[in-house]
């Protein structure tokens, strides 16, 4: 009796797992991930089909149809609230190609100011939050219920208490310890909160396409956009990752308006309704800024291109600072190519994990990376997870965006692409500062690590899909 049930079962399971391959090989993006799924589905079903219903899904309904809908609709309200400016051709020569695919625009005139930590960064923000007449959007994809998180609070209430309107967004998955007292708190004060979810009905299945945007816009006229999340951790007050290293971006100008678009496209989804959206003020800054919102929603995977188009237009200089650096083929191919054109190519990257898996994969992806001629260097006082790009003398981006499968491919991102020569000289310092705390590395990493470990970093790899 008990030989026939289990054997039924183990007949059960990989037909199940069967099905679950047909579903990979028909849905997932890249036929790297089809064939991985599918060989563990098929072979090992008692392993991998549980972990696919929560990490295999590639699509989704609604929340696809809604936001390429909306996304025309949001366009076409920002370009009315916004004054007529032009475009030097020098950036559209370079970048043009980014705006065309993400249906986005550089806005001339912008003033910027970078935030190179976490205390300078939530000092602004708070600052501006406690200055609000009008209106208050924010997103994060983690707030914590601790010291940090208790002030985000109760700026929040004061404001909502004073009749500002006060709209936030929460990432379900990445603030899943956050306690429900806490967010009813701030709704009982009158503010406006909810998770982000990509299906309205309630899904535990589903752990792909989390929001891992970082989003605050204060009365439409200030726009707050980095790495950087709600959590003491991010101030650099726990160790052992203790100092956290991370940037943050604040923007003035008509490019806000394209970040409230992206938040408004997201609040429409989980409310069925809008936030306010206010015209930003005009100011006299000197950027030229594209904000760049992307995500598993769009027709093309719009944030591996992002990385590839900004890697290609490189011609003396490019710098990036990543905590996961686990690039597709397509982004490794580009940052080949660019030491071959004698680009200045370096990437900054953690010494110490947060996410062992990830870690891993990162130290082999270096390693190959160093034999193509790109300077790698670890980041040694704390850890890393600013996410910033310089290129050549003028241009600088400043996001959200990893280079890793999770943002080219699952999460949404949120990044600002800047050219302007006073601010990409302002980034160059902070980077330089940066790289000077850094230990290069070397092939003899990798070589004269134990065999186990090797092991393990390329075990790691073959995570790659959903790393």
């Amino acid at each position: 009796m008990l030989t026939t049930f289990v054997g039924t079962l183990v007949l059960v399971l990989h037909l199940a797992g069967v099905l679950a391959a047909m579903h990979a090989v028909m849905n997932t993006r890249t036929p790297q991930g089809a064939f991985a799924w599918a060989l563990g589905l098929v072979f090992l079903p008692y392993v991998t089909l549980i972990p696919y219903l929560y990490l295999g899904r590639s699509r989704f309904l609604g929340y696809v149809d809604l936001h390429r809908a909306r996304r025309g609709q949001m366009q076409a309200l920002a370009d009315e609230q916004l004054a007529n400016g032009g475009t030097p051709p020098a950036v559209i020569d370079r970048y043009g190609e980014i705006a065309q695919m993400l249906g986005a625009r550089f806005h001339e005139g912008q003033r910027l100011r970078l935030l190179v930590n976490g205390d300078a960064t939530f000092e602004a923000i708070l600052c501006a939050i406690a200055e609000a007449k009008r209106c208050v959007l924010v997103q994060f994809f983690i707030i914590h219920d601790d010291m940090l998180g208790k002030r985000m609070q109760q700026a929040l209430i004061d404001r909502a208490r004073a009749g500002v309107d006060v709209c936030v967004l929460y990432d379900g998955i990445g603030s899943h310890a956050l306690p429900g007292a806490y967010v009813e708190t701030l709704r009982q004060a009158g503010v406006g909160i909810h998770p982000f979810a990509t299906q309205r009905r309630s899904n535990r299945f589903q752990l792909n396409f989390r929001n891992h945007r970082k989003i605050v816009v204060v009365d439409g006229t200030r726009g707050y956009v980095g790495g950087l999340n709600i959590g003491d951790e991010y101030l650099g007050l726990k160790p052992p990752l203790a100092p956290w290293r991370d940037t943050h971006l604040e923007i003035e100008g008509p490019a806000v308006a394209d970040l409230q678009r992206s938040f408004a496209e997201d609040w429409h989804w989980v409310t069925g309704e809008l936030p306010p959206l206010l015209r930003p003020e005009a100011v006299h800054g000197t950027a030229h800024t594209l904000i760049a919102a992307t995500g598993p929603a769009d027709r093309q995977e719009t944030c591996s291109l992002f990385f590839v188009s900004l890697i290609h237009a490189a011609r003396r200089r490019l710098w990036i600072t990543t905590p996961y650096f686990v690039p597709d083929q397509a982004v490794m191919s580009a940052l080949r190519l660019a030491v071959f054109r004698g680009v200045d190519v370096r990437v900054l990257i953690p010494s110490r994990p947060d996410h062992h898996t990830v870690f891993l994969a990162t130290g082999l992806y270096a390693h190959d990376a160093v034999r193509a001629g790109i300077r790698v260097c670890r980041y040694q006082p704390g850890f890393l997870h600013e996410k910033v790009l310089l290129v050549d003398d003028d241009t600088a981006c400043v996001g959200s965006m990893n280079l890793d499968n999770r943002s080219f491919r699952l999460n949404f991102e949120i990044g600002a692409l800047n050219v302007d020569r006073t601010f990409a000289t302002e980034v160059e310092a902070m980077l330089v500062e940066d790289f000077a705390h850094a230990h290069e590395v070397t092939e003899a990493e990798y070589e004269r690590a134990p065999y186990v470990r090797r092991l393990a970093m390329h075990v790691a790899r073959l995570f790659d899909p959903v790393l």
